[in-house]
């Protein structure tokens, strides 16, 4: 009998494995880049790493590294790709996958696992165990994989990054054991793989009645969510807004999917009352990728009174908060469908009570800006507007959950950048990590630019150790930090509710200079200097802090002043 012999060594090295299938199948499937941190049962997976081109960026810590492989994804629209160890390794990655999840990014994450003689109980102890480790990424992961044979790999692999950008995007988890990643293997090298998304087109019955309903409409609206920009749904929508006379506003999520100074354009104002009412006064409302939750209804107090056309192409989604017509297809299909359906357009013009859409807007708007005048905001308006003019128009900047994110969700103009924020799931420390995938990201796509990373005090500190990453990879992104001395916007929440606060405050460091102590350089200015700080770090080389110490308040998104 012929015994048969291992593949061919390949890329130098003397025996291929497990994880070289992992490496050549990421390759192979276009991968560049990869976040993560090693641990001891994903040795043979670096290992492997080494013999390949497979860029590595090491975080400090996993969770940051999800964010990273976010960011990465968002600010190049590729698959992130994240390298996880067992079990804590795993563990601590969870709430960055669940950003990624809620917002729908396209990742693929590969966790290792303790050998496979350890698995199903079957011998307890080892080190990192769980006793399913997959089933604790559940909730974070469209689906969740576990690899028990090397020969699975390369079409396991395929499959997830398949699926991973499918609509409804998201993150794909596969786990391979220790000894899979490490053992000689007879597999060939991999030479080509293919992944295509999966088609998500709208039924064509539901799109003539959209149409039935949209051009009959007198009061037609529409909110553009996350799902808008997933689907690369810009240009239609502006054509069929075009077409209906119909005001656009845009969820934090879809902040520039829609030209911000359009003349039907609401811009983001979503969480302001005066477009509560306007956006309930329609009688045909188009949601498109959204679920109409917490934020984009004005915090359940909306009570549209027309009828709702929603588009998502999560069917979970789909009259989830409220009864309408549900279409469940990819946003760029089905506007796209839409638009082709909608011809040239309505013949009439719509009639908002004796207003045009147009006039609509632009009164809606100058309310709004009324309202923000009353209530002695003075600080916080010049402070948005000055980072707003400090930051050229096609720099992509990310946010995290803070006071100044909360105004960047209602009054940022993305211009032809774009505004990414953790609004999805709403975990703390999101900006800098994923701004530095993401500066990682362009640099590697050949579109090489700064990055900004807007925190307070409080969620900087959920990531401060990535100033690290940043200097060691010489990430060009600039990380304002605006320190209020406390988790601020819980603060304002509390004493909103009642009339003090409780364990807000905080104890923190001297952010200036800690980041020097990184070898980062930092700067401290007050609110009215941050403009000519932040050019200051747009035009230096590598990583820079800039450092805010001053309190910002929210806007009363109601008719009463707060």
């Amino acid at each position: 009998m012929t015994e048969i012999a291992p593949a061919s060594p390949a890329r130098g090295s003397s025996v291929r494995n497990g994880g070289d299938l992992v490496v050549e199948t990421l390759e192979a499937l276009g991968a560049k880049t990869v976040f993560g941190i090693p641990g001891q049962h994903a040795l043979g997976l670096f290992d492997a790493m080494g013999r390949g081109n497979l860029h590595f960026v090491s975080s400090r810590v996993e969770n940051n590294s999800a964010f990273a492989a976010d960011g990465y994804s968002r600010a190049t629209g590729e698959v992130g790709v994240l390298f996880l160890s067992t079990g804590p390794g795993a563990l601590t990655s969870l709430a960055g996958l669940q950003e990624a999840y809620a917002t729908g990014v396209p990742m693929v994450v590969v966790a290792s696992q303790i050998p496979l003689e350890g698995l199903g109980a079957r011998r307890k102890g080892m080190l990192h165990q769980l006793d399913d480790q997959k089933a604790s990424a559940a909730n974070v992961t469209k689906s969740q994989r576990l690899i028990q044979h090397a020969s699975g790999i390369p079409s396991a692999i395929q499959d997830a990054w398949t699926e991973a950008i499918s609509s409804p995007q998201g993150p794909v988890w596969l786990e391979i054991p220790q000894n899979v990643l490490l053992d000689p293997i007879m597999v060939p090298p991999v030479e080509d793989a293919l992944a295509e998304a999966a088609d998500n087109p709208p039924r064509i019955e539901l799109v003539r009645e959209a149409v039935k309903w949209l051009e009959s409409a007198k009061r037609p609206a529409i909110i553009a969510g996350g799902g808008t920009r997933r689907g690369k749904a810009e240009k239609s929508l502006l054509s069929i807004a075009e077409k209906l006379h119909a005001p656009v506003i845009c969820t934090p999520g879809g902040n520039g999917a829609f030209p911000w100074n359009h003349g039907l354009s609401l811009q983001s104002w979503i969480e302001d009352r005066y477009m509560t009412d306007l956006l309930e006064d329609a009688d045909v409302l188009v949601v498109i990728g959204s679920s109409l939750g917490e934020v984009t209804s004005n915090y359940f107090t909306f009570e549209p009174r027309g009828m709702i056309i929603q588009i998502d192409a999560e069917p979970r989604v789909l009259e989830s908060n409220r009864p309408g017509l549900g279409i469940r297809a990819d946003a760029g299909q089905a506007l796209a469908a839409l638009d082709s359906a909608l011809g040239s357009g309505r013949a009439t013009m719509p009639d908002w009570h004796g207003s045009t859409p147009e006039e609509l807007v632009k009164e809606s708007l100058a309310k709004v800006r009324a309202r923000l005048e009353s209530q002695d905001l003075a600080k916080e308006l010049t402070f948005m507007a000055a980072i707003r003019e400090a930051v050229p128009a096609d720099m992509q900047t990310f946010w995290d959950m803070t006071i100044a994110a909360y105004w960047g969700w209602s009054c940022w103009d993305a211009r032809e950048g774009q505004f990414h924020s953790a609004q999805g799931a709403g975990g703390l420390g999101y900006a800098f990590p994923g701004a530095i995938g993401a500066a990682v990201g362009l640099e590697t796509a050949g579109k090489p630019g700064r990055v900004l990373a807007v925190s307070g005090d409080g969620s900087s500190m959920y990531s401060i150790a990535e100033l690290a990453t940043a200097k060691q990879h010489n990430v060009p992104v600039t990380w304002l930090i605006v320190d209020d001395g406390g988790y601020g916007i819980l603060r304002e929440y509390m004493v909103g509710a009642f009339g003090k606060a409780t364990a807000t405050e905080l104890a923190r460091p001297d952010f200036v200079a800690l980041a020097e102590s990184f070898g980062v350089p930092a700067t401290r200015v007050a609110p009215e200097g941050v403009g000519d700080a932040l050019r200051a770090g747009f035009a230096a080389d590598g990583p820079n802090v800039v450092v805010v110490e001053t309190l910002l308040k929210m806007f009363g998104p109601t008719h009463l002043a707060p």
